[in-house]
Formats: C-alpha cells, sequence, structure tokens
C-alpha cells in the first residue's frame, strides 16, 4: 500500500525537480544544514534515531557532508543547526531527543570538522522550527544576521527531517523573505537527496501505545511537495562550476 500510494503522490503531486549550478559568479549562496546530530542520525544513538541503518539517511548526511566540502573549499558561509535540549524542558510531543550532554546533540562524526572552519556559524535551536530558534533575548536573529553579514541572496537547504524541522525553517524563511524581514535573502532551494525523515511504518505505529505512522518514502515526498508549494525550488542534482 505504502508503494501505490508513493506512485499516487508522485503522479498527482510531481515535484518537477531541477539542477542546482553553482558558482562564485551567480547569486551569493549559503548552506543551511539542519540537525545532522547523532540523535537522529546515528544509528541506535537515541529515542529519535534510526534503529537500523537506513539508507535515506545514510545517503543524506553523504550529499550534505560533499556540499559542506565543497563551501568550506570555497570559503562559501555555512549555516549549521543542532537540536539541543535540556532534561527539565521537553519537546512535545516527541519523547526525549538530543539532550545536552548525551551525544546526540552533537554532530554526525563525518561533519564534525565544522565546528573548526571558520565558514560555518553553529547555532544549539532548542525547538522544530531552525527560525524561532535563532530569536535572542535581545531581539535579534541568528539567521537573519547570517543572512546579513554574508550578503545571502539564495539559501541552500538539507538535513533531517524533510517534513518537520527541514519544512518548518523553510516555509517560515520563506514567509518572513515575503515580508522583506531578511535582505537581501531571494530565493530557498531544498536539495532532495541531502534530505531525509525517519521510517515509522503503520504496521509498526499500530503496535506502540501513542505512536503516530509516519512512512518514510511518503512524508519525505510530502514535506518537499509542501516547500515547494509554499515558494521553495526542489532540486535533485547540484553541480559545482
Amino acid at each position: 500500500m505504502g508503494i501505490d500510494l508513493l506512485e499516487q503522490l508522485q503522479d498527482n503531486l510531481p515535484l518537477n525537480k531541477g539542477h542546482l549550478l553553482l558558482s562564485s559568479e551567480n547569486k551569493k549562496t549559503g548552506l543551511v544544514l539542519v540537525d545532522l546530530v547523532n540523535g537522529f542520525c546515528t544509528t541506535g544513538c537515541g529515542n529519535l534515531a534510526p534503529q537500523v541503518p537506513n539508507q535515506q539517511i545514510n545517503v543524506m548526511v553523504e550529499e550534505s557532508t560533499r556540499l559542506a566540502r565543497e563551501f568550506s573549499a570555497r570559503k562559501w558561509p555555512m549555516l549549521a543547526f543542532l537540536d539541543t535540549h535540556y532534561p527539565d524542558k521537553p519537546e512535545p510531543p516527541y519523547p526525549p531527543h538530543c539532550i545536552v550532554g548525551s551525544g546526540e546533540e552533537n554532530l554526525v562524526p563525518a561533519l564534525e570538522w565544522l565546528e573548526d572552519d571558520p565558514n560555518v556559524v553553529i547555532k544549539r535551536k532548542d525547538c522544530i522550527n531552525g527560525f524561532i530558534g535563532s530569536i535572542q533575548k535581545d531581539g535579534s536573529n541568528t539567521f537573519v544576521d547570517w543572512v546579513r553579514a554574508n550578503d545571502i541572496q539564495q539559501v541552500l537547504v538539507a538535513g533531517i527531517c524533510t517534513d518537520i524541522c527541514v519544512l518548518d525553517l523553510v516555509v517560515t524563511v520563506l514567509s518572513a523573505r515575503n515580508r522583506g524581514l531578511i535582505p537581501p535573502l531571494e530565493e530557498v532551494v531544498v536539495y532532495s537527496q541531502g534530505c531525509a525523515t525517519y521510517d515509522l511504518p503503520l504496521h509498526v505505529a499500530k503496535n506502540i501505545s501513542g505512536a503516530f505512522p509516519h512512512p518514510q518514502d511518503v512524508t519525505h515526498h510530502m514535506g518537499l511537495y509542501f516547500a515547494k508549494s509554499r515558494g521553495a525550488e526542489i532540486v535533485d542534482k547540484i553541480s559545482f562550476i
């Protein structure tokens, strides 16, 4: 049934994915990596990590790492969101995850080097929406400040989960852009191969009290579709010139 549903979604809600060519002569582009932390990506590392190796998540980590290496080599700006929580501040409706000191809140091994890269802004966030999580006590916003400081005209987004943290960030940034709150930002691009979500099929969820079904391929497509319907460009190939 899951495969049939995915085929119906692809037929009736096509994404028409594009090919993004990046060069220093095109729009100034910044890379945003959403929650590439152990607690979401490393097998067996917490309540929301995959319990067995997951192909979609593995590809997402590989592609995000490739992009980060390319951006770093060119000294292009990057921002990495890291989901991070304290034990006394849960994030409903999800079970405890990415707790400070657990190791779940840290970058996956393939991207640990970002901590020392001068082109990267690391932003720990305590909520699903990275834009909201970027709001500081003085009213400033880390994401907005990063865009302005680097004259970013286009953001390229990758990470996890496609239909949750990635989608919330993308639609909020698009709304803020439409209101003129993030100059000089013009475009938001989502890389489908660089995104992933978790898998909880119906036949598994129905045996877990309070669990909500979440078939991976279907919800991944839905996340990309809603991002596109709100104005993001969806690409499945990225080349550097």
